[in-house]
């Protein structure tokens, strides 16, 4: 086994129904630029009624028919946010926990000690957080339960450095599953980043499987300039 091997985001996400969401994390291969990818997916209506909105520090969850929304507990969050030079990805509203503690000069994984993973067993959907320096270096994170019952937390922290076209790639399931959908196992992936952002967002999104697929933002940020370039899908328009 080559534990350094580096895989397309193509060839992370094919044959793969149901990743769940997903953070993906690195810098391009030119080392010039920061990239930060997340998407999402959804099996149930309330989880597909959804788009990505922008906001003036990242972007939102919304509904794009809000008739249709049953619940927005764990639906709608504010998954990507700037903190000072940094950028905060995740899955879920521990953005905020995770903005509020750095805000007042406390650590990621202070914030992340009080949170745990989501609250609908018996899946238990994980909690994934990433966060990038202005640097380009990075931390990732998955909030898991410790067993079926979900009776406790099992945390797992990841730093990484900044190095030139390599990424990583969290996402919250294995695969797709029925009744119980598998948890994301082990170490976030290592995957191959890309110079261009179009040629970046295009992988992903046609990676994706088409009937689960949700939305899809990617950031690319200059490291020397600070300069941001992004791109925003939603399958519903």
């Amino acid at each position: 086994m080559n534990v350094y091997e580096i895989k397309t985001m193509a060839e992370r996400l094919e044959g793969n129904r149901y990743p769940g969401r997903g953070i993906v994390i690195g810098v391009t291969p030119d080392g010039k630029k920061a990239a930060v990818a997340y998407f999402i997916m959804g099996r149930s209506v309330n989880s597909r009624n959804r788009i990505f909105s922008l906001e003036k520090d990242g972007i939102r969850t919304e509904a794009h028919d809000p008739s249709k929304m049953v619940d927005p507990h764990l639906i709608i969050y504010h998954p990507v946010r700037e903190a000072g030079c940094g950028l905060i990805v995740t899955n879920g509203d521990q953005t905020d926990t995770i903005w509020e503690y750095l805000a007042r000069g406390e650590s990621w994984e202070a914030a992340l000690r009080t949170r745990q993973f989501e609250d609908d067993g018996p899946n238990w959907t994980p909690r994934i957080s990433g966060i990038q320096a202005g640097d380009g270096s990075y931390k990732m994170s998955i909030l898991k339960a410790a067993d079926a019952e979900g009776s406790a937390c099992a945390r797992f922290f990841y730093e990484y450095p900044a190095i030139a076209g390599l990424g990583h790639f969290l996402h919250t399931y294995v695969c797709d599953g029925n009744p119980v959908i598998p948890t994301f196992q082990g170490e976030p992936e290592r995957v191959k980043m890309v110079d261009d952002i179009d040629a970046f967002t295009n992988e992903i999104w046609n990676a994706l499987d088409a009937e689960n697929k949700i939305s899809l933002y990617v950031r690319y940020t200059d490291l020397k300039t600070g300069a941001v370039d992004t791109r925003l899908i939603n399958k519903n328009k």
